[in-house]
């Protein structure tokens, strides 16, 4: 049996031949990244480049850690964008490597040591199981559904709810400014975590004000406790597939569909839907394909949800099943430069 040759392809020369064996093997190579994220990110190794380059013997000594091995890892993230090594061989911050500080706006340290847990990794080595049985792999590795799984695991918990909450702290001053929220009225923040949404929504709508709905363990850790906002919010402790908060003008449902199937997606519209104040709107902020061969991180984030949880990312005609199931109807979707879109329902 002859073995095939790339280059008997009539589109590919001997050039892009190597180019594209090369990339197929960095790629497969991925985990190794992740796994230099994650060192980075534990070690701290941005913000000890914060104030201007090292060189890996001195970021070794400031760490603890090996220098030899840290240069390594270090001229690999280098080659990926994060980190630049100069002819002196000391390394600096490059634009991506500024996410990786701690404490700092628009960090996103948090979410990439959530990414890049080992929950996540046992769940993703089991997705070739996923792909055949249609199910997710977490349960099948950790013995127990996600959700179920942090109810129990209070580390685990922490883990997500601060990973979540960094995640979405770009999106959520994005989303509070580009939605036309209404001068006066109630917001309902619907699975809201820590209320870093609602906090943007009530700073730039100083007529509106929020109730945040969520698990109790998030809502301990809200944000919202701040000066300008005092008397202007509620944090109400519950269950989303069951009973919202009356009367809201808005019920935000950011990033929350997405993890759930789409019986357990309507139950949540349908509580909304119930919940509705006269002429009040739904506005589901989630990631919304569009046509062709969409860059990251949409299809990397709707792969993560299938080997975690029972959800999936949904185009506008699937959310429209949805929206009808739940006497809702949607009325437009608008984009956003990130990653998510804003698709807003009413009452059909």
């Amino acid at each position: 049996m002859n073995t095939p040759n790339p280059t008997d392809h009539p589109d590919l020369t001997e050039a892009t031949a190597h180019a594209g064996a090369a990339h197929l093997i960095d790629q497969s190579l991925g985990h190794l990244y992740s796994a230099a994220l994650r060192m980075a990110a534990v070690h701290h190794l941005a913000d000890h480049l914060a104030g201007g380059p090292r060189t890996a013997a001195e970021l070794a000594r400031l760490t603890g850690t090996d220098a030899a091995f840290l240069r390594r890892c270090l001229r690999y993230l280098a080659s990926r964008g994060i980190f630049r090594e100069d002819a002196n061989g000391a390394f600096h911050l490059t634009p991506a490597a500024q996410f990786l500080r701690a404490g700092v706006p628009g960090s996103l340290r948090d979410a990439v040591l959530l990414l890049t847990d080992a929950l996540f990794v046992r769940a993703s080595s089991a997705l070739d199981t996923t792909i055949r049985t249609g199910r997710p792999g977490f349960p099948q590795v950790v013995g127990a559904p996600f959700f179920e799984y942090l109810k129990e695991d209070a580390t685990a918990r922490e883990l997500f709810d601060t990973g979540m909450a960094a995640f979405a702290e770009p999106l959520d001053a994005l989303v509070a400014g580009a939605y036309p929220f209404p001068q006066q009225g109630t917001v309902v923040d619907v699975g809201g975590g820590r209320g870093g949404l609602l906090r943007q929504v009530l700073r730039r709508h100083p007529g509106l004000t929020g109730v945040l709905l969520d698990r109790a363990p998030a809502l301990a850790d809200h944000v919202l406790d701040e000066p300008g906002l005092a008397g202007r919010w509620r944090a109400e402790p519950g269950d989303v597939f069951t009973a919202v908060p009356d009367g809201g003008d808005v019920y935000v449902l950011q990033r929350v569909l997405h993890a759930w199937d789409d019986d357990a997606a309507v139950r949540v519209l349908t509580a909304c839907r119930r919940g509705l104040a006269p002429d009040g709107r739904v506005l589901v902020v989630d990631v919304v394909p569009v046509p062709g061969n969409a860059p990251p991180p949409g299809e990397a984030l709707d792969v993560a949800m299938m080997t975690l949880v029972t959800g999936r990312r949904r185009g506008p005609k699937e959310l429209d099943g949805l929206f009808a199931r739940a006497g809702l109807r949607r009325t437009r979707i608008l984009r956003t430069p990130a990653f998510a879109s804003l698709v807003e329902a009413v009452a059909a």
